[in-house]
């Protein structure tokens, strides 16, 4: 038991060798950094653990049957009307006709599958309510709502024959409109927590891009008459060098919040998604202007690899915001950067 006192003369009876040792436990760096001395603790860093292993972010409740075809098919959209308006410019009617009606019908899964997610028709209705610019689910909405009646337009009034000037008007307004709509979702996507969207945020709309552009294109070689591909064919190897050229910058730069586009289903997904891409444009590119069961082929590994490309970014989502490692271990790396 200690004997010592405080009073007023300061304190009495004080063993020695029990004061405070300021800066024990710690030693100096050699040398100076920056004009200052630095020190460093003794102990080393403990390792992350989360209570009772639990995540440190709640995973999105997104289903990938909704909102991973949700992003595949607005993707496919968007895209489609830009390549159908360079059709009709290029006097391309029947591939221009095939790629308005498909981004059409691609709209309305996209819708079906986002209204089916959010439960009730009503919500999306209700985010019209306002216009946010800093919100990407606002500005997406708003965007939607715009294409939507264009490219419904453009593709009811080609096939009909009816007001062609109309028609041609609102070919070019949902092609305006369609870089917004396929690229819109990456944005989206990254604008949330979950690690493995938010750090590749730079490299992702890029990726939605050309893989929607090799969608698109490979609708076309499924969809249009041989003579009249030959643009798409060349846009499907612009999307996929695109979309492979991305999604390897974006796994070079996030470093750990990459590791889920690599591993598990995710992973698989991705590495399906990147060879049927390549294989489809290079079928298309060799083999696609002599042979409509070539160019069929090539647009439907197309069509899939990009699928599997967006399932696959949704998976890794998925992946990251379960493992807290993802969570913290860049926190870290960026807190010992700064200081």
């Amino acid at each position: 038991m200690s004997t010592s006192d405080v009073g007023k003369e300061g304190v009495r009876g004080a063993k020695p060798g029990r004061d405070a040792q300021v800066g024990k436990g710690l030693h100096r760096r050699e040398g100076r950094q920056g004009g200052r001395r630095g020190e460093k603790a003794m102990v080393p860093e403990a390792e992350f653990t989360s209570y009772y292993g639990k995540p440190v972010l709640n995973p999105p409740v997104w289903k990938a049957r909704d909102v991973a075809a949700y992003l595949f098919l607005g993707g496919l959209a968007g895209a489609g009307s830009v390549l159908a308006a360079g059709a009709q410019l290029t006097g391309r009617p029947a591939a221009a006709r095939a790629l308005k009606v498909s981004s059409l019908l691609a709209l309305g899964g996209s819708t079906a599958a986002l209204i089916h997610d959010l439960g009730r028709p009503a919500r999306f209705f209700n985010m019209l309510r306002v216009m946010k610019p800093t919100s990407p689910m606002s500005m997406g909405s708003w965007t939607l709502a715009a294409y939507g009646p264009a490219a419904g337009a453009a593709a009811v009034l080609d096939v009909t024959g009816l007001f062609p000037r109309l028609g041609r008007a609102a070919t070019a307004v949902a092609a305006a409109l369609g870089p917004g709509v396929a690229a819109y979702t990456a944005v989206l996507v990254a604008d949330t927590a979950v690690p493995a969207w938010h750090e590749v945020h730079r490299e992702l709309p890029f990726v939605f891009v050309g893989s929607g552009t090799a969608a698109a294109s490979g609708m076309a070689l499924v969809a249009s008459p041989v003579r009249e591909t030959g643009p798409m064919r060349t846009a499907a190897v612009a999307g996929t060098a695109l979309e492979v050229a991305a999604a390897r910058l974006m796994e070079h730069r996030a470093g750990l919040a990459a590791e889920p586009y690599k591993v598990e289903k995710a992973g698989r997904l991705m590495h399906a998604g990147e060879i049927l891409s390549a294989a489809g444009a290079a079928g298309g590119a060799l083999l696609g202007g002599r042979s409509r069961t070539a160019a069929a082929l090539s647009g439907a590994a197309l069509l899939a690899g990009s699928a599997c490309t967006r399932f696959g970014v949704f998976h890794a989502g998925m992946q990251s915001a379960k493992d807290p490692k993802y969570t913290v271990v860049p926190q870290r790396e960026r807190l010992a950067a700064r200081g």
